[in-house]
């Protein structure tokens, strides 16, 4: 786990005590102040797909403004089920006016209206 310095801070439900910058806290029982204030405008959904007909219940949160992530790993050799789900959610993100685009080898990220996603791949390192 990462090491992080003083900073303030709202506790969930626990008490998450301050701590000084050479322990370790788990981010996930803490938000922060920040966080807050931006809380309310979408998630990212991750999502599992095994068969076309669990789609339409997989796409809803992208009609309810948030980003979802589907891994199609499970039905990747599937070309015609594959081609099908792409189909809607090609169409899920023309419904939206979002975006859609595959990641990797086995994920598919779709969007709603204000997101567009960048198709040039970040690289770390280079200067």
């Amino acid at each position: 786990m990462p090491l992080l310095g003083r900073r303030n801070f709202i506790t969930k439900k626990e008490d998450v005590q301050t701590v000084e910058t050479d322990q370790y806290i788990d981010l996930g029982a803490m938000y922060f102040e920040e966080e807050a204030a931006t809380a309310g405008k979408g998630m990212v959904k991750l999502a599992e797909i095994y068969r076309y007909e669990d789609l339409s219940d997989l796409t809803q949160p992208v009609y309810d403004g948030n980003v979802l992530i589907l891994d199609y790993a499970n039905i990747a050799n599937d070309t015609d089920t594959l081609r099908r789900i792409t189909s809607e959610l090609k169409a899920v993100a023309r419904d939206t006016n979002g975006d859609v685009a595959a990641i990797g080898h086995d994920l598919i990220v779709v969007t709603p209206r204000g997101y567009k996603i960048d198709r040039n791949k970040m690289r770390g390192g280079f200067k």
